[in-house]
């Protein structure tokens, strides 16, 4: 081997172990953002999927009489 072979194999065994950290570190990086992603993506749609259902739901109606209210307040 040439010299200059021998210095970069010699750097390269010199930084693997920082290298190979710096490998997990980036897997480890990309793992996490795409867990991220698919839990906001899977609560988007459990979100919209709920609403959606709500909104198939017959409305309920409350009728209210607010005469004695009014007579009350007709009163002061």
């Amino acid at each position: 081997m040439s010299q200059a072979k021998v210095d970069r194999y010699k750097a390269e065994k010199k930084n693997r172990k920082k290298e190979i950290q710096k490998t997990k570190r980036q897997k480890r990086l990309t793992r996490l953002v795409a867990a991220v992603i698919i839990i906001a993506i899977a609560a988007w749609i459990a979100y919209s999927g709920i609403s959606f259902y709500q909104e198939q739901q017959p409305v309920k109606e409350i009728s209210v009489d607010l005469s004695p209210i009014n007579d009350y307040l007709g009163g002061l």
